[in-house]
């Protein structure tokens, strides 16, 4: 399992978009990043500045834009595999019902947020089927 600490994974977000911007080649996670950068324009400021943002911190912050964009690969990550089974389906319900991939992306990421809020303060695993039933309701007009 890859547990990168804090300054690992801003790392990550800053050296590919380097790498992007220069027009080097992207090798593996490094892809799936600068999909997922290249959809946050409001960032992109943010990572041309890592001396000044690299160990900024978040907290109280509307925004954290690392949690946000991690958030994001998380998500990618599920999708890809379909981990929970269904989030893949949930997800194109979440397409179909408005209308945007970015959008629906928001959506799986608020249900992960707060099936992982839950599991926190109740000390539990993981619920999928809380985790499901979420994205389900989201997907309702």
């Amino acid at each position: 399992m890859f547990t990168p600490t804090r300054d690992q994974a801003r790392d990550l977000f800053f050296e590919t978009w380097r790498k992007y911007r220069a027009g080097q080649p992207l090798e593996g996670l490094e892809k799936l990043v600068v999909g997922v950068l290249t959809e946050h324009p409001e960032f992109h400021e943010m990572l041309d500045a890592p001396e000044r943002y690299k160990r900024a911190d978040y907290d109280g912050a509307r925004t954290n834009p690392f949690l946000h964009l991690s958030l994001h690969l998380a998500v990618e990550e599920q999708l890809s595999i379909d981990q929970p089974p269904g989030v893949r389906a949930a997800h194109q319900q979440l397409v179909a019902r408005h209308g945007s991939e970015h959008e629906a992306r928001h959506h799986v990421m608020a249900c992960l947020v707060e099936t992982l809020r839950d599991a926190q303060t109740r000390g539990g695993t993981f619920d999928t089927p809380r985790y499901l039933a979420c994205l389900e309701e989201r997907s309702k007009p």
